[in-house]
């Protein structure tokens, strides 16, 4: 999908006559990582992808106030409240807990939910010791990168958040221009990570989403998500959970057509007014 297709999200109500899927990147990435979705999207379903805060062509947080999962899912809840019609949510890795936020500010008016291995990290309490493990090993990870980001080490901040996914070592291939990306991006790491620990939602409050959910999760997913992702799917009670083989925590990156071709094909199932109407190209939206 060229940029020519993406274009900007009118501020007014009744944006469009399609239903609208509304996809949330992961930390680092921007809408650029749901272009693959945009193509395989039934035609009839409008994307919007917007750039969370301090991501892509956002501006980065102004510091106001303490930030909180509820001030980066502000936009995407106005988004659901401009709708003409229940949205249908997307979400991966940080970007599926601002999903998961909205759709507790908004359960009424959500078509459907997908989640990409949520970090929602409070939940790996409830995983007995392994999860305590897994907890107190992340908080290590993100202790380390706050030091680094505090004598200034932006570059040796990004290196380490990128092979904590990817692996170690594996920071040299990635282009110059994606370093540069994730390098200035950073700073706002520390904010996410704080807001996504202390969003207290309880974990039995989403036994009251009377909609469907898709949990997707890496078969080489790392013990820390699968464990979070299997507590949701125990909490849920209309959630389906699969696994997408061959790929792990960046799976919508790494294996964009697998993943891609599961969220598109379910989202279509869980549309209703998709038996009618006439056929136009699905675009990308970009938020003003």
């Amino acid at each position: 999908m060229s940029e020519a297709k993406i274009a900007h999200l009118p501020r007014q109500a009744g944006v469009t006559a399609k239903p609208l899927v509304i996809a949330l990147h992961c930390s680092g990435a921007s809408r650029s990582e749901w272009r693959q979705l945009g193509q395989d999207l039934d035609p009839r379903l409008t994307l919007v992808a917007p750039d969370l805060i301090g991501s892509g062509a956002s501006a980065h947080w102004p510091g106001t106030h303490v930030f909180s999962l509820a001030d980066e899912a502000a936009p995407i809840v106005e988004m659901i409240d401009r709708a003409g019609a229940p949205v249908h949510l997307v979400g991966h890795s940080y970007g599926a807990c601002v999903a998961m936020r909205a759709a507790i500010e908004r359960p009424t008016k959500v078509a459907s939910l997908v989640l990409y291995e949520p970090v929602a990290w409070p939940y790996l309490t409830f995983a007995g010791a392994e999860g305590e493990l897994e907890l107190a090993k992340i908080n290590r990870v993100f202790a380390e990168i706050r030091r680094l980001l505090l004598t200034g080490a932006q570059r040796s901040a990004a290196k380490r958040f990128y092979e904590l996914w990817n692996g170690a070592r594996t920071w040299s291939a990635v282009r110059p221009e994606a370093q540069a990306d994730l390098t200035r991006y950073i700073p706002k790491l520390p904010l996410e990570f704080a807001a996504t620990m202390t969003d207290r939602v309880p974990l039995h409050a989403y036994r009251r989403f009377n909609f469907p959910v898709l949990l997707l999760k890496g078969e080489q997913a790392p013990a820390v998500t699968r464990l979070i992702i299997d507590q949701l799917a125990k909490a849920m009670r209309f959630a389906s959970l699969r696994t997408v083989y061959g790929t792990g925590h960046l799976g919508p990156l790494t294996h964009a057509a697998a993943v891609s071709a599961l969220m598109s094909e379910w989202i279509a199932q869980m549309e209703p007014t998709l038996a009618d109407g006439a056929s136009s190209a699905s675009k990308i939206v970009r938020v003003a």
